[in-house]
């Protein structure tokens, strides 16, 4: 297992007591109300636990194996992002290449070439599929399917990238590493999901995007934001180099586009007529129904940091 700085550590044992507690809870409300189903609670639960005992596990093998894990939660999410789109015929082996983008863009990151891994993608992959699929001669849908695949690389491969690329980075808390930044931008964002949807539950009456989300209000918005900001203001010295006040910023960007991930994703499966993106994690759906806030936060938290201190 790799050495896993202090106050990560710390982190990782608060995340296993937190859902520890929340399993506990749900027990006794099953007991306590045999009549009432409770199985998707129970299925959100315990898929929790697959995820952050997965994520924690890789985390603690060392950097590299986390890098593959992500590479990996990347591929799936490029595979269901195109199970749910329809794709011409003639591009399949154009999906290929999308596909092998994945391996080289991780490779990118486990040697810390920053130059080629931000740009790989946007550019040369942006400048590359369409010049592959003018080959097959079909111009039919040639605008849509361009699109497409343009899409779904960025929002599952370069935008999950920048998560792994957060380990390589050189430490500025000798605390809590790598490691410290990528919980923390993993807690803060789903935080955030669990914190608007309560908060939009408990007092929520103007909604924002009825015809996109009709469960989002902006009292579950402003609620959630405000709580971010601060939460996410007091532990940033413990895990990422950013004093409170940056820390405070840090959480209204993650707070703000987490939402926004939430509602893109949401206008897409919207658009497509499904409830869910996938069946993977029972009661979550699939891969970019669990990732949908990440895809914004990831990118957006990354250069916030990089700007700062790197």
């Amino acid at each position: 297992m790799a050495n896993i700085p202090f106050n990560a550590l710390v982190a990782m044992i608060a995340i296993l007591s937190f859902l520890g507690v929340a399993t506990v809870i749900q027990v006794v409300m099953v007991k306590s109300n045999p009549s009432k189903d409770f199985t998707e609670l129970r299925q959100r639960i315990t898929s929790w636990w697959w995820i952050i005992g997965l994520l924690f596990i890789f985390l603690g093998i060392g950097t590299n194996a986390a890098i593959v894990f992500f590479a990996f939660i990347s591929y799936l999410a490029l595979k269901e992002f195109l199970s749910i789109v329809s794709t011409r015929q003639v591009d399949r082996s154009v999906v290929f290449w999308a596909y092998l983008c994945i391996p080289l863009q991780y490779y990118w990151v486990s040697i810390g070439w920053y130059g080629l891994f931000i740009i790989f993608i946007p550019v040369y992959m942006f400048l590359f599929i369409p010049m592959r699929m003018v080959m097959k001669g079909e111009t039919e849908g040639f605008i849509k399917a361009a699109g497409i695949l343009h899409w779904a690389v960025m929002l599952t491969v370069f935008s999950v990238s920048h998560i792994a690329y957060l380990l390589v980075l050189p430490e500025k808390n000798v605390s809590a590493g790598g490691i410290g930044l990528v919980l923390y931008l993993l807690f803060m964002t789903q935080f955030n999901d669990v914190n608007q949807y309560l908060w939009g539950k408990s007092i929520g009456k103007r909604k924002i995007i009825p015809k996109v989300s009709p469960n989002k209000t902006w009292e579950g918005f402003i609620g959630g934001v405000v709580t971010i900001t601060l939460v996410a203001g007091f532990i940033a010295p413990y895990l990422t180099p950013l004093n409170h006040l940056q820390g405070f910023v840090a959480g209204l960007i993650i707070s703000v586009s987490g939402f926004v991930g939430d509602v893109v994703i949401s206008s897409v499966k919207r658009d497509l007529n499904i409830k869910d993106c996938g069946q993977l994690l029972p009661g979550h759906g699939g891969i970019l129904d669990r990732m949908d806030s990440l895809i914004y936060t990831a990118p957006l938290f990354f250069h916030y940091i990089y700007y700062l201190y790197y």
